[in-house]
């Protein structure tokens, strides 16, 4: 790298205050949203996108703006969409009846530990998995192509109009959304469409329910064909055999359709899914050993090019915290990560026993933090953060904290400490958790970063800011939506009219209990690896056979063991999507049009969870499980069909408005 290229690199507007405001500011609203809608949905999405268009409109006004501030903007934005990931987990303290609700300094703490060791982690793996891979990194990708479109240091007449034709889609994604997510609290449409029924003489039950989710739609917009098929194959595979087979296998007959379905997908399928999920991460890891390595060599020989006056060489793009700074701050960070496991152990009755669970709990979140970055780090530049498999990364997590706490401190208690020891878990889990989903989205966004030509170090110390502000807003909120809805499993929750189902939490919460009492149906884990391999070999043979097609193993695992409310909606927007692309691609402009279908995407997930906190604050207000209902109870039938074909018209406008706009722009 030249002189005057390092001179330019000090010059250009990057790291600054007001970029930092903004992007904070941007954090606080999409943590929240974020929170929500996972907790309602089973999934977290991707800010990164909504958050750089935002950035721009705002800092357009500035004549210094660059693409390198307003990518620092969105980096500290990220962190809306990584944090909130801790709903995977912590809501399963609240599920056992070990919290009521969420103590701020203890969850503050569990979310910026975490998050800023995840950052350190994420430095070495961006070598591995950024410089030196091929992986596509979708969303980090398309986030660099709005950042450049947007960029005053370049637009020309015509991208300045494509720009404001980005904002224009975000604006009105986030509105129709919204509109339509309150017309849904109104009860004049229906939240869905499902049914569940019976099959064969036996009693077998199976069904279906697709979300009219607008948010869920633009996650497979997101996602892309492959891991909606994958996700449908996975959805069939739980829906279209496991939960009949199982339900006819108990020969109930009695029990609703329901219910039954419910009971079987809950106790069993599930745990099934977790297997094919755990198969799958760790076939993912044992491929990363090699390139991890070498980015690990790479990040030690920059550090020896500082250390003999040799840093100016290094080209802007490979300017990394330094790995000595890294080493320190991930030591700094296991000590207030060692009180805190500490402190949990005591208030829970187990300080006999403080010596093993902290130090056996700081090794082991030390080194299972780093594989799980690795593999969550994979997955995000493989398929996009917003289908990261964290919650199934989760289930490995949790199962390994249990099986040492049931070898190394089961023997020494007795049975009424057993749930302390299932809270402890899932309390070690939360650490890991935040880990791994902070070096997942960091590395999402440090493609984009190398693609403007952005200075890593400087994202590394935004993205920390952006950890910090996201873990004060986490608590709270987390607070306001257990007090509005309660959580699906937790104590009392039946007495809530729509407790969110927080399905991961669930699950992971399921598994700690089920390792630690000895009585979890280990048959159930071995099956779903069994499905994991015959999926890993097929996808193995597809990417010999086909350039195009994949069968990502970690999206069949998501398809088996989320509720099919949360994956037909996704598996429906990934063929919109599809077809939205074809149609792009008879544009004069493909890619750009691509774009602005992409910007639509973000705006209706904003919008729709945006509403979701408000709503949610209005109930724990109001005290009234539905305050926005105008219909009363008989009105399901018709909400039912006028909300799914108000749905269908508006996504058939929305998407046809959008590509007619890009082919415009493009004449």
């Amino acid at each position: 790298m030249s002189a005057n290229a390092d001179i330019n690199e000090k010059k250009r507007p990057e790291l600054t205050v007001r970029g930092l405001i903004v992007g904070v500011i941007i954090t606080l609203v999409f943590t929240a949203a974020n929170v929500y809608f996972g907790l309602k949905a089973g999934l977290t999405f991707s800010t990164s996108i909504p958050a750089a268009v935002i950035s721009m409109a705002i800092l357009r006004s500035f004549k210094n703006a660059t693409v390198q501030e307003n990518n620092i903007v969105q980096t500290v934005a990220s962190a809306a969409g990584t944090l909130s990931s801790i709903i995977f987990v912590l809501p399963g303290l609240i599920m056992i009846g070990w919290w009521t609700g969420f103590p701020f300094w203890i969850s503050f703490l569990i979310c910026a530990l975490g998050g800023i060791l995840g950052v350190m982690y994420s430095i070495p793996l961006r070598r591995a998995l950024v410089t030196n891979s091929d992986l596509p990194y979708p969303e980090g990708v398309a986030c660099a192509e709005v950042l450049k479109i947007g960029s005053g240091d370049k637009a020309n007449a015509g991208e300045v109009e494509h720009s404001r034709a980005g904002l224009l889609a975000v604006m009105w994604g986030s509105i129709v959304a919204a509109v339509f997510a309150v017309v849904v609290a109104t009860q004049l449409f229906a939240a869905d469409v499902a049914q569940t029924f019976r099959i064969g003489k036996r009693g077998a039950v199976s069904g279906y329910d697709f979300s009219l989710s607008f948010a869920l739609l633009a996650i497979g917009h997101l996602c892309g064909l492959s891991v909606g098929i994958a996700m449908l194959i996975g959805a069939g595979i739980g829906w279209g055999w496991l939960v009949p087979h199982y339900s006819g296998l108990s020969g109930d007959l009695t029990t609703a359709a329901g219910a039954l379905a419910q009971s079987t997908w809950s106790h069993k399928v599930r745990f099934i899914g977790a297997g094919a999920i755990g198969v799958s991460a760790i076939w993912t890891l044992l491929k990363l050993v090699k390139p991890v390595v070498s980015g690990l060599a790479g990040a030690m020989a920059a550090s020896r090019a500082r250390k003999a006056g040799k840093a100016d060489t290094l080209p802007i793009t490979e300017r990394d915290i330094p790995i000595g700074i890294v080493g320190l701050i991930t030591l700094a960070c296991m000590l207030p990560i060692g009180w805190v496991l500490g402190y949990f152990a005591n208030t829970s009755g187990l300080g006999a026993h403080l010596p093993t669970l902290v130090i056996g709990g700081v090794a082991y979140v030390f080194l299972m933090s780093f594989f799980v970055s690795t593999v969550c780090g994979y997955m995000a530049g493989l398929i996009g953060s917003s289908n990261s498999p964290l919650s199934g990364i989760g289930i490995l997590v949790v199962i390994g904290a249990a099986l040492l706490l049931v070898f190394g401190v089961k023997p020494y208690v007795g049975p009424d400490a057993f749930k302390a020891l299932m809270a402890f878990a899932l309390f070690t889990t939360a650490v890991v958790f935040n880990v791994a989903a902070i070096a997942n989205n960091n590395l999402q966004d440090l493609k984009t970063g190398q693609l403007v030509d952005a200075t890593p170090w400087k994202q590394q110390v935004a993205l920390i800011i952006g950890v910090l502000a996201g873990a004060v807003v986490i608590p709270p909120v987390l607070n306001l939506v257990n007090q509005a809805y309660g959580f699906v499993g937790a104590p009392g929750a039946d007495l809530r009219p729509n407790p969110l189902p927080a399905p991961q939490a669930g699950l992971i919460s399921s598994l700690a209990q089920g390792v630690i009492a000895a009585d979890i149906d280990w048959s159930l884990i071995r099956m779903g690896a069994m499905i994991g391999v015959g999926i890993i070999v097929l996808d193995w043979i597809l990417s010999r056979g086909t350039k195009h097609m994949r069968v990502p193993p970690l999206a069949v695992g998501l398809g088996i063991y989320l509720p099919t409310a949360s994956t037909l909606m996704i598996v429906v927007g990934t063929i919109v999507g599809w077809f939205y692309d074809r149609g792009a691609d008879r544009t004069r402009n493909p890619e750009g049009t691509k774009q602005l279908g992409v910007l639509l995407a973000s705006g209706l997930i904003v919008g729709e969870s945006i509403i979701g906190v408000i709503i949610s604050a209005i109930v724990v207000f109001s005290a009234v499980g539905a305050p926005l209902a105008v219909v009363g109870p008989g009105f399901e039938h018709a909400g039912i069909i006028i909300g799914g074909v108000a749905f269908v018209a508006i996504a058939f406008l929305l998407y046809r408005w959008i590509l007619r706009m890009g082919a415009a722009r493009s004449a």
